[in-house]
């Protein structure tokens, strides 16, 4: 039991990390922001994504926001027989780049963007007792340079994730802009 309590201590430590605010672009604009995205890396801590993360390839998001504030996606994701296709709303949570899905409570951070080029975005999530974290590198291209990557992959640790859990998503001819678009309508 001695033996436990410095694994039970980290795994506590990085479910609090995990669920700790994170910091937000500052000087967030949403009107640059909004537009296509690919999803070019992602990492996470939940089951299925680990399943399933060795088979992922790049999708589109698009995202535009309400008059209100409020942030909406529309996700194309390449299946192995089709593209699927989801739609959230995030609540805006007080500054710009920070908003809330109430209704599954998800949480999404806009740590960093240059608006044009790249994104990072932080999503937590609480499931009862099952927390989730998901780190993304999204792009305006499809191709990622190997600096963006590197830096992507070292904010894994200060979330609380480990390097194991990143995928890396190969480009994919599947799902494209096109169709994203015709999923916005």
């Amino acid at each position: 039991m001695t033996a436990m309590l410095p694994s039970l201590a980290l795994a506590l430590l990085c479910l609090l990390r995990a669920g700790a605010e994170v910091p937000v672009q500052l000087g967030f604009n949403a009107d640059e922001f909004a537009g296509t995205w690919h999803v070019a890396a992602v990492v996470s801590n939940c089951s299925m994504f680990l399943k399933m993360k060795d088979g992922m390839k790049s999708s589109i998001t698009a995202i535009s926001f309400t008059p209100e504030g409020d942030l909406a996606m529309k996700l194309v994701w390449p299946l192995l027989d089709r593209c699927q296709k989801f739609e959230l709303v995030f609540q805006r949570r007080g500054q710009a780049g920070h908003y809330m899905a109430a209704q599954e409570k998800r949480d999404l951070c806009v740590m960093e963007t240059d608006c044009s080029h790249h994104a990072i975005v932080h999503e937590f999530q609480q499931n009862g007792q099952e927390a989730s974290a998901v780190l993304q590198l999204l792009t305006r291209e499809q191709d990622v340079s190997p600096q963006l990557l590197q830096k992507f992959k070292e904010l894994i640790p200060t979330l609380g994730l480990t390097k194991d859990m990143l995928a890396i998503l190969p480009k994919s001819g599947e799902c494209q802009e096109d169709q994203c678009t015709k999923a916005i309508r």
